[in-house]
């Protein structure tokens, strides 16, 4: 595994901007030159998970990664209901602030589900910008196949607010660890920037409510499993298929379902290739995105 970070999480953190949505603060990073890649990262982490790319992808994008509302350095509102449709707009808001009007993205878990309505939205020609490729990395694209987590299914329970609340480091990186590839684990280090973000403005404290996007996908499975059916945008599947919650098994059904299913393997790789395997992971965007 990568064991150098070209950005540690206090520049990153240093590096970033605000934007302001609807009245809260959003952090994000900008940087690079060229078409624009959008980046979404996933639940419970957040931007600085495509930190160890920053690199390859800033020489030929430039790319855009936010830190989604409740997750990272954004603002963390507690008595507010999270959802996957407000996410979308929230990044329709800012490249509309920052005046793009298309991109790529590349997302990843939480964040895949945030690009399917984007695409969903692109397709009915209702986005607010164009979409011009997508990349997806593990997550869960289809209800059927994702293997949510025990703790996830306990905090998503009517014991959710107060799980939340108990949650600790050495619960988190128990649980975060699991989902790695068994030779690609995080570093005790990397747990604690992790478990940082996570905590950052008591935001484990949130957990129960981001985690309302798992009923949404089942709400929602035919508007955004179609929305990857009915495109006419090239998608690209980069999956790490040693993953237990969206591994070998999540890429099947895609194959099944997606027509000309364009698919890259990392053999050994768990749910955070960009974190378990960078180099594999650029060079399949950079090959896809010509």
């Amino acid at each position: 595994m990568t064991t150098t970070s070209p950005m540690p999480i206090s520049h990153w953190q240093s590096s970033g901007k605000i934007f302001h949505y609807d009245g809260f603060q959003i952090f994000y990073q900008d940087e690079g030159r060229g078409e624009a890649l959008l980046c979404i990262h996933g639940f419970p982490t957040a931007s600085w998970d495509w930190h160890l790319l920053w690199p390859d992808l800033t020489k030929r994008f430039r790319v855009i990664a936010p830190d989604m509302l409740g997750f990272g350095f954004s603002d963390k509102p507690r008595e507010h209901t999270y959802s996957i449709h407000e996410q979308a707009t929230l990044h329709e808001r800012l490249l509309q602030a920052l005046g793009i009007s298309s991109a790529h993205i590349l997302a990843h878990d939480y964040g895949d589900t945030v690009a399917q309505e984007l695409l969903a939205r692109h397709n009915e020609r209702a986005g607010k910008f164009q979409i011009q490729s997508l990349c997806f990395l593990n997550g869960g694209l289809f209800p059927e196949t994702h293997r949510a987590r025990v703790i996830q299914k306990l905090l998503l329970s009517p014991l959710g607010p107060s799980l939340s609340r108990l949650l600790s480091q050495k619960s988190f990186s128990k649980s975060f660890s699991a989902v790695f590839g068994p030779h690609t684990k995080p570093s005790a280090a990397e747990l604690e920037e992790f478990w940082s973000l996570i905590n950052y403005n008591a935001g484990k404290r949130l957990s129960h409510k981001l985690l309302h996007y798992m009923p949404e996908r089942k709400e929602h499975r035919s508007r955004w499993v179609g929305a990857m059916q009915q495109t006419h945008v090239p998608l690209r599947l980069i999956d790490g298929t040693a993953d237990p919650i969206s591994g070998e098994h999540m890429v099947k059904r895609y194959e099944e379902l997606v027509p000309n299913a364009n698919v890259v393997r990392l053999q050994g790789i768990g749910h955070y290739p960009q974190i378990e395997s960078p180099s594999q992971v650029s060079n399949a965007v950079l090959a896809f995105v010509v």
